[in-house]
């Protein structure tokens, strides 16, 4: 089964004064919808976007795996655990917060930040912080999330290029840019798809552009 959420049903937050905006994909902050709290391990997908200048002060996490895609521009981070790091297009981002954890997310370049972060449940409560970037991930190639029990995919493809689909108990897909194809239906920046119980699906890429996408395979 494949549920289909197009990007103008996210609920708007952010503080546009401040210079940020965001997109929930799921119930998030003050905006709670009992029916929309998760998607097998994944309990928030947003979209943000950063002026220069702008961004999120310390705040704590715990028990949640954060993992952030930045799309354009350059996100700085600093963590309570002694992390400091630039995180730029085409790196994958993940903070472990285990027991718990405080960090800031700010613009400090000169160009516009927009991050697609994600955040998941882990299997097991607990345990220490922990950070990683891993710089300029290839296509196609898998990024592990065992504490999860997930994987993510991240796919660039040509105009008309395919891709298969994992088959897996939940996968989730996010579209960063183009427009895919989904079992006849076609999906276009800021959309995404639940699907259950995934098998033999692909994701084409169609139009003249290319398109990214982020799947989440989840057991």
């Amino acid at each position: 089964m494949m549920d289909v959420r197009r990007a103008g049903t996210r609920q708007r937050g952010g503080d546009p004064a401040a210079g940020i905006e965001s997109l929930h994909a799921f119930s998030f902050g003050s905006h709670y919808d009992p029916d929309n709290l998760r998607f097998g391990a994944l309990i928030a997908c947003n979209e943000e976007r950063l002026a220069p200048g702008a961004g999120f002060d310390e705040h704590p996490h715990s028990h949640t795996e954060i993992v952030t895609w930045v799309v354009e521009g350059e996100l700085t981070h600093r963590d309570s655990a002694g992390h400091a790091s630039l995180v730029r297009s085409g790196d994958v981002q993940h903070l472990s917060a285990g027991a718990g954890v405080r960090h800031v997310e700010r613009n400090e370049g000169p160009l516009p930040l927009v991050f697609v972060q994600m955040w998941l449940a882990p299997l097991a409560p607990g345990g220490e912080p922990a950070y990683e970037v891993v710089r300029g991930i290839a296509d196609s190639t898998p990024y592990a999330l065992p504490a999860a029990g997930a994987m993510l995919h991240v796919r660039r493809l040509h105009p008309g290029e395919r891709t298969a689909v994992p088959d897996a108990p939940h996968v989730y897909v996010h579209v960063v840019r183009g427009t895919i194809r989904i079992d006849g239906t076609d999906l276009g920046p800021g959309d995404e798809a639940r699907i259950t119980a995934a098998r033999d699906l692909a994701a084409q890429a169609v139009g003249d552009v290319h398109a990214e996408l982020l799947l989440w395979e989840m057991a």
